[in-house]
């Protein structure tokens, strides 16, 4: 490219986690992008993959944010927020049941609930939505979905006939799982199960062997899990829905929402991609630039850069990518569809900084990119 009057450059990137949302990788890429080549014309649709940010992702493309207090993962009152625009809300459980209300080096991997998203649905349901989008990532929990359907009116019972506890170990207790009295407007309703990951509920690929230990559960927690989220199964009759893909996302919250909300799984960016308007901004453009904080294999398996990459270059537009760090070979980027990446640890090699000071960093890095692509 080199005349700038009327090059168009999408931004399409997440978050950079724990340093930047994905509005705000967006304004700095602007910022440097026009710095370099002040006549360019940006516009940006930030995305996210279902995980953290998805609700943000969703205000920033017009949806109105709604906050209510929600069931913390360990019980204890949140402030949870979700989107709403006409008759469809984004849920995002992390928002809810995610890591992010854990104090530091606390976590609960037998006993947090998803309570808290089961109410943050209900209130989407009250504020009018009849579609719902439900993002999972980010959790602290493992209870299959149990307490997220327990707020929603499902009665989970021990062979006394008494509820059983919150999180996932106690599922070993279920004796009746009685789904009759979930709330009837979820009938009327399309609920959307966005994920970044296809895993089954359970073994070795599994809800708790695969992200237990994420949330800190020892090996001998994830046999607990494994064998209690084995039983909840075997207790609803739902062996097939078990092996689904998307089952054991966010420690099977997949599961309940397949099972108990009729829910259609579809890759987390695919949803928010079309939620944004992403497809009508790239017919616009001549460049996209994508990215997150960490480019490395977990990015091709679902991650937002890796939507946007497929998506762009299925409309031949040239891709580049920024992150904090980059952990693909240049071939891999190839296969992605990116052309080229540009990393913070390019240009301040020392991580604790990269993340203390992304913003002008990546400021930075956008100049770099205009002066190659653009100039």
């Amino acid at each position: 490219m080199t005349d700038t009057r009327r090059a168009r450059v999408l931004i399409a990137a997440d978050k950079f986690k724990g340093s930047l949302t994905a509005v705000e990788v967006a304004q700095r890429i602007g910022a440097g992008l026009r710095r370099a080549a002040p006549d360019v014309v940006v516009e940006s649709v930030p995305v996210a993959d279902g995980g953290d940010g998805t609700v943000d992702a969703a205000v920033a493309a017009g949806f109105e944010r709604r906050l209510v207090e929600v069931t913390g993962p360990l019980g204890e009152p949140v402030t949870a927020a979700y989107a709403l625009r006409g008759g469809t809300a984004v849920v995002e459980m992390a928002e809810a049941s995610g890591l992010r209300h854990l104090p530091p080096g606390v976590f609960a991997p037998l006993t947090a609930t998803t309570y808290g998203t089961g109410e943050l649905l209900r209130a989407a349901l009250d504020a009018g939505a009849r579609s719902l989008v439900l993002g999972v990532g980010g959790s602290a929990t493992n209870d299959g979905g149990a307490g997220m359907l327990a707020a929603l009116g499902a009665r989970l019972l021990d062979a006394r006939g008494v509820p059983v506890g919150p999180g996932g170990a106690a599922l070993a207790d279920v004796a009746t799982a009685d789904l009759s009295g979930l709330d009837a407007r979820l009938a009327d309703t399309e609920v959307v199960l966005a994920s970044d990951v296809d895993n089954p509920l359970l073994g070795p690929k599994g809800a708790a062997a695969v992200y237990g230990p994420q949330k800190g559960a020892t090996p001998d927690d994830v046999a607990t899990l494994d064998t209690a989220l084995a039983r909840f199964a075997e207790v609803l009759d739902a062996a097939a829905a078990a092996e689904a893909p998307g089952a054991g996302a966010a420690g099977g919250v997949g599961f309940g929402a397949l099972v108990g909300l009729r829910a259609r799984f579809r890759p987390g960016v695919e949803v928010l991609m079309d939620m944004l308007g992403f497809a009508e901004a790239l017919e616009r453009a001549d460049l996209v630039i994508t990215g997150e904080g960490s480019l490395d294999e977990q990015t091709l398996h679902g991650k937002a850069p890796a939507g946007v990459a497929a998506a762009a270059r299925a409309r031949d537009v040239e891709v580049v990518a920024v992150c904090g760090r980059l952990a693909l070979p240049p071939a891999a980027l190839t296969t992605a569809g990116i052309r080229r990446a540009y990393a913070l640890t390019d240009i301040e090699p020392d991580p604790a900084r990269c993340m203390a000071e992304a913003g002008p960093l990546l400021e930075r890095l956008a100049v770099d990119i205009a002066r190659d692509v653009l100039l």
